[in-house]
């Protein structure tokens, strides 16, 4: 456990979640369990187990699990029970979330959550006009669920305020991180009323997010799930594949009859748009989501793939974790992520809500050091697969040690033989003897 000691101020250290097998066993407001009932949810996950008691409580509290392990009700749930405990004109809630497709996920599950209430959210994002978003924020919705970047726009025009925030979330902060959204996030943090409840959630906990959770977080309730390992219901495999035979593995295992609809990961924009009309071409049901499109567009292809217009969705990695479709039976890395954390981030996508799911990823000999960075922060090995005809020999592992030179015999200090930085230091004790003598003299 990484945070198993207090550490400076903000103590954070693990506590031990309670057993709770019930949603009833919370005590949430009537509509709140009516609207938990209504979604079929039986038993809380653990995720959900960890947190929800000590966010209720009124505690900060610190998250730490991988995508599609139900975070999104272990802070919503606390936030709207805190909201009508408590009922108050104006925007008391702020979630903060890194993409627009996260945003638009969160908000559909509050909406959810808090459909027997009168608890009105509103979502902040650019790529759109904004004069939407600032006609809703003049309603006082008592809920913004945003992106940094605009939602910095809006506060420095004076369309939001913030004075009188009592629960800020900060969702998939390590994703923020990764796309440069630190100071963004600082900017927002000094805006907010000091007296607040903070609820810090991630997948992975780099530095930065550390020091963030410890400047912000005051002696936070700490849960942790095993994510470094991807879900226990994801199968997931590697091939080793010339790069000019992808599009026919992909192919072959599109045909598959165990496919039903996938996500197909690639490492550039670019190469997504190309993907998905290649595909299109030959009579696949698939669609591009990157991030050349507008919201529209993008919004537009998510509809459609969550209704099963499309059964393949080619997307790029700023949509891994914002995509949330419970039947997707497979992702594919058509390309390798360039990080191990993506690795986890983009099969995620399959096996969500407890269910069975398949992850192929596609690696070609220069893929290799990245796989091996993979394999080590999951602390295991992909399981290898091979197809005859698309796959080529796994790439060994040499190590890249120098050899050892033998040892040079050793005179007199700047004799023959000696290691060039013993002469270096015999030269230096020499010209500092010669100006000790010169003060001396």
């Amino acid at each position: 456990m990484p945070y198993s000691k207090t550490s400076g101020s903000s103590g954070i250290s693990r506590t031990e979640p309670p057993m709770v097998s019930t949603f009833s066993q919370f005590h949430l407001k009537p509509e709140l369990e009516r609207a938990v009932a209504s979604a079929g949810y039986e038993a809380p996950r653990p995720i959900q187990s960890g947190t929800i008691p000590a966010a209720l409580a009124g505690r900060d509290v610190l998250g730490l699990a991988q995508t599609g392990t139900g975070k999104t009700v272990a802070f919503g749930l606390p936030v709207l029970e805190r909201l009508l405990a408590n009922p108050m004109r104006g925007t008391r809630a702020l979630i903060v979330a890194p993409t627009r497709e996260l945003v638009l996920q969160i908000d559909s599950e509050l909406r959810m959550l808090a459909q027997y209430t009168r608890l009105r959210t509103v979502t902040i994002f650019g790529g759109v006009s904004a004069h939407a978003q600032i006609q809703k924020l003049r309603r006082w919705p008592e809920i913004i669920v945003a992106c940094p970047g605009r939602l910095l726009d809006l506060l420095g025009q004076g369309h939001v305020r913030l004075s009188h925030i009592e629960a800020l979330v900060l969702d998939e902060a390590d994703h923020m991180f990764d796309m440069g959204f630190l100071p963004d996030i600082r900017r927002i943090i000094a805006a907010l009323p000091k007296k607040r409840q903070n609820l810090l959630f991630a997948a992975t906990m780099p530095r930065e997010i550390r020091g963030l959770a410890e400047q912000i977080l005051c002696k936070p309730a700490v849960a942790e799930l095993e994510h470094s390992m991807p879900a226990a219901t994801i199968d997931h495999t590697l091939y080793w594949v010339p790069q000019k035979r992808k599009i026919d593995l992909l192919r072959h295992i599109l045909n598959e009859k165990a496919f039903t609809s996938g996500i197909v990961f690639t490492r550039t924009k670019h190469r997504a748009r190309r993907l998905a009309e290649n595909l299109h071409k030959i009579n696949y049901r698939a669609i591009a989501l990157q991030g050349n499109m507008s919201q529209s567009a993008r919004d537009r292809a998510m509809g459609q793939f969550r209704r099963g217009q499309y059964d393949i969705l080619v997307a790029t990695d700023i949509a891994s974790r914002g995509i949330d479709v419970e039947h997707v039976s497979h992702v594919i890395n058509f390309d390798v992520p360039t990080t191990p954390d993506a690795y986890t981030h983009r099969i995620g996508r399959t096996g969500r809500s407890e269910r069975s799911g398949t992850a192929y990823t596609f690696a070609s000999h220069e893929d290799a050091n990245i796989v091996r960075a993979i394999e080590r922060m999951i602390g295991a090995g992909i399981p290898r697969n091979e197809v005859d005809g698309f796959t080529v020999t796994e790439p060994k592992h040499e190590s890249r040690r120098p050899a050892k030179k033998s040892r040079p015999s050793h005179g007199s200090p700047g004799g023959a033989g000696t290691k060039p930085w013993v002469k270096n230091r015999a030269r230096r004790k020499g010209r500092q003897g010669a100006r000790s003598s010169r003060r001396a003299s």
